[in-house]
């Protein structure tokens, strides 16, 4: 019981304060840092493939844990989803998201591995990062294959949803999570040490969404007119 305490009462709120203060002190101390650190002058081909099915597949994957996690089961019942059809579509979309995930991944760490500029350009945080994020999608899709597909199927609204909603609200139930399955505990766990990681990685330029690029003036390039040139262009490069 004092484990499980620890586990699913204490640690979420711990995962918390450091995502939360880490973002505060990375926007307040290291703006300038607060980048994807790209790499695509280095190598682009490949970036090409991996880059959006990693970042389309992930976004499915967040927008399938918000809908799973926070919508109480009753409300998809009164919007007449049928238990067996919410599994299935769980099921498959969840199951698809994440392949598309987990592939895109693959390619991006096999080119910054190939890569000696891109692989020389990896820092600590990155080593660190990466196999924390590979574990919290390899846990996600055995939870999502093996245990809700080919285990015949597990309602994780019923303890799993509850006990995230009862984090938020401030009324955590550790007993909830006693007897979910291995996978779902290990990816939980995994994804609490992700977040804890997030703040002082890469992935920090996920919370910053570029809507200054829809409002901002256009950049005008305007030619030399040699007819108002007060001297003549110079031939070459002129490093002045």
């Amino acid at each position: 019981m004092t484990l499980d305490l620890l586990l699913w009462a204490v640690l979420p709120y711990v995962t918390i304060t450091v995502f939360v203060g880490g973002i505060a002190w990375r926007y307040r101390h290291d703006r300038f840092g607060w980048t994807t650190r790209s790499s695509q002058l280095h190598e682009s081909r490949l970036l090409r493939i991996g880059g959006p099915l990693f970042h389309v597949g992930l976004l499915f994957v967040l927008a399938g844990h918000v809908g799973g996690l926070l919508v109480p089961a009753s409300v998809t019942r009164w919007l007449g989803v049928r238990d067996e059809l919410y599994h299935l579509v769980s099921l498959g979309a969840g199951g698809l998201a994440g392949l598309a995930t987990l592939v895109g991944l693959g390619v991006l760490l096999h080119r910054r591995w190939r890569t000696p500029a891109v692989r020389a350009a990896t820092s600590r945080d990155d080593r660190l990062t990466y196999p924390v994020l590979a574990a919290v999608l390899l846990l996600g899709m055995a939870a999502t294959v093996l245990t809700n597909g080919v285990g015949g199927g597990y309602d994780y609204r019923s303890t799993i949803s509850p006990w995230v909603r009862g984090i938020l609200l401030l009324h955590p139930d550790p007993a909830l999570m006693r007897d979910v399955p291995l996978p779902y505990r290990l990816h939980a766990l995994a994804a609490m040490a992700l977040f804890v990681l997030w703040p002082f990685s890469r992935l920090v330029h996920a919370l910053t969404v570029p809507l200054h690029y829809l409002v901002r003036p256009y950049i005008v390039y305007r030619s030399r007119d040699e007819r108002l040139a007060a001297r003549p262009a110079p031939r070459g490069w002129d490093g002045r």
